[in-house]
């Protein structure tokens, strides 16, 4: 069993050019992230061990100045050998929820226009916070917004981030940021990067998430990919991605502004589309089925899951259930087409998979509904509640299940460490860590 200055190392995170990250936990305590200094080899031969050290530590210790909602915290910095410093631990980021894979040419899942909205608001929140304090990010891009357990943003990994004008030591073909995201300039003359770059990146990653692809010079806009948006967010996006940084938003509260005018927008026009609501309904893809679904857990691994559980390439629904849910006893509701009973509510926090179980019985002793066979669904049952991010179910009509619990672990396992839960707002079936908190909803019948 491997430690790091006492942290039990649970598994590799990610690998950087100066650093590994790795879950950790020490005795008792929570699940952390663990950013170790360990440079690879060439970029030492180029830069240095003492130069990327200082880097790697300069970066630590301005994370750890910042407080901000929005913002990863960084909770200790070790600056003896070994180098690292420890940080909140999260178990998805915007990638993963939109489905991005390493191709980044492939399509990946187009959220809700409303979660494309708090996601930039709460990144843009964040932006100007770190551009107040003289900091430019340098690496804008879905992987580096991490999801908490309530659902908000945090922006995360400052390690290309550097103070305005600064000078920074590099070869002559220096790239900052991920190429797929970076400004013009970043390429051009990426120490001279400012503040816009990060705007544009962060246009960028709006398009993709709103869109599931990523803008092409020419391509698509965004009014014909995305079906709730128009000829404002294509302005937007222009503004947004300018290769020239003085055509962009000034700031990232100039940014947010407008993004919040795109908000007000879409509220004056939801109740003209919702008007519409049975015939965008009726265009969805929802395939009518009273097969009987699976109720025992069993464990599907990774490779036989798109197969298992009916998904698509990207996890979702191959077809999408139609979902026609019921009041039934206080506290619960009836899908008239499964016959499933479901608590309309959730846990009243995001619990491991582990701590589900336990869950579930206090539900079947405080008897709700009168019932006394509530269990944690399986994967199939789940999907049965999944609708299309874009599509009319998930803007129009009252809510009748608890819409704070978006992402619900099920009763199916992959490995010893790893179980099945299904985003309710992403539209699709993923797999976690065990020990990662999701919300819970019981089921019966």
């Amino acid at each position: 069993m491997k430690y790091i200055d006492g942290h039990q190392v649970l598994g590799l995170l990610g690998r950087g050019g100066t650093s590994r990250v790795y879950k950790v936990r020490r005795e008792y305590g929570p699940v952390r992230a663990l950013k170790l200094f360990d440079p690879r080899s060439e970029l030492e031969a180029l830069q240095g061990r003492e130069e990327l050290l200082a880097r790697f530590l300069d970066e630590a210790h301005r994370l750890a100045g910042l407080k901000h909602p929005n913002l990863v915290r960084v909770l200790a910095v070790h600056e003896d050998d070994p180098a690292y410093y420890l940080m909140e631990h999260f178990c998805l980021n915007l990638a993963e929820l939109a489905g991005e894979g390493p191709r980044l040419e492939d399509l990946s899942r187009a959220l809700g226009l409303d979660q494309v909205i708090a996601y930039g608001q709460e990144s843009l929140a964040a932006l100007e916070a770190l551009h107040l304090a003289g900091l430019v990010h340098g690496d804008i891009k879905p992987s580096n917004l991490m999801l908490g357990d309530e659902g908000w943003v945090r922006l995360g990994d400052l390690g290309l981030s550097h103070r305005r004008g600064e000078s920074l030591a590099g070869p002559a073909n220096l790239v900052l940021g991920s190429p797929a995201y970076a400004a013009p300039e970043q390429e051009s003359d990426p120490l001279s990067a400012g503040p816009r770059a990060d705007l544009y990146s962060m246009g960028v990653s709006l398009f993709r998430l709103l869109t599931g692809a990523l803008p092409q010079e020419g391509g698509p806009a965004a009014s014909s990919l995305a079906p709730l948006t128009d000829a404002a967010w294509d302005d937007f996006f222009s503004r947004a991605m300018a290769s020239d940084p003085q055509g962009r938003f000034a700031s990232a509260k100039e940014m947010a502004q407008a993004l919040e005018g795109l908000s007000v927008q879409w509220e004056r026009r939801r109740e003209a589309v919702c008007a519409a609501w049975p015939e965008l309904a009726a265009s969805q893809a929802h395939t009518v089925s009273n097969s009987v679904r699976r109720s025992e857990p069993i464990r599907v691994s990774l490779t036989e899951a798109r197969r298992a559980l009916g998904l698509d390439e990207l996890m979702r629904p191959q077809a999408w259930p139609p979902r026609r849910l019921r009041e039934d006893e206080p506290g619960v509701a009836r899908d008239l087409d499964t016959g499933l009973l479901w608590q309309r509510g959730c846990s009243p926090q995001p619990l491991t998979w582990d701590q589900a179980p336990a869950y579930v019985r206090a539900l079947n002793l405080r008897r709700l509904g009168g019932r006394g066979d509530w269990r944690l669904p399986t994967a199939p049952e789940l999907i049965s509640l999944l609708e299309p991010p874009q599509g009319p179910d998930g803007f129009c009509g009252p809510a009748l299940l608890d819409s704070l619990a978006q992402r619900l672990w099920s009763a199916d396992w992959a490995t010893p460490l790893t179980a099945w839960y299904v985003s309710l707002d992403g539209g699709y079936v993923g797999r976690a860590d065990r020990d990662c908190f999701f919300m819970v909803r019981a089921v019966a019948g």
